[in-house]
């Protein structure tokens, strides 16, 4: 849906935004959309590369498996999970893409340091609300871009964390 306004200066954001991530976090849907895509992708390089190579968390109570290169089915604790993966010692992000039902846990237990949000000059008519049944929170903007098809890239930190 996004690629006919998906333009040049968006994909160098994303080259940029990607080069510091350490490794992403999935729930089950998003993860098998990405799994089925990804590993054979002849497009975009760059970000197959990434997503093909760095590890990949997922959380879900239904998967038994999960084979896609560098994937980790998780079943514990979510929050002792991701606090466990944030104290690793090593330079990046942990990112999570899609995945709206663990990004809210995440925002619920007040995990999420960060949120980069691309907004597209497009309206679907649908979709899910990223957050709903969220408690509130501030965010400080630390950097804002726009493209020259119009997408506007607003990057937030979560306040009070650096």
């Amino acid at each position: 849906w996004q690629m006919p306004i998906f333009d040049e200066e968006a994909g160098r954001l994303i080259d940029e935004e990607w080069s510091t991530i350490a490794g992403f976090l999935f729930g089950r849907k998003t993860y098998e959309i990405f799994a089925a895509y990804w590993p054979n992708a002849t497009e975009d390089e760059q970000v197959a590369k990434i997503l093909n190579t760095l590890p990949k968390y997922v959380w879900s109570n239904t998967l038994e498996h999960v084979e896609w290169n560098n994937s980790h089915l998780m079943r514990g604790d979510l929050v002792e999970e991701v606090t466990r993966l944030k104290e690793q010692p090593g330079e990046g992000i942990l990112a999570v893409i899609g995945s709206s039902r663990l990004a809210q846990s995440l925002m619920r237990h007040n995990l999420v340091d960060g949120y980069t949000l691309w907004y597209h000059p497009l309206v679907l008519g649908s979709g899910k609300r990223l957050f709903d049944d969220v408690p509130r929170m501030e965010m400080d903007l630390v950097n804002l871009r726009r493209t020259p098809s119009g997408i506007v890239i607003l990057q937030y930190r979560t306040a009070g964390k650096a």
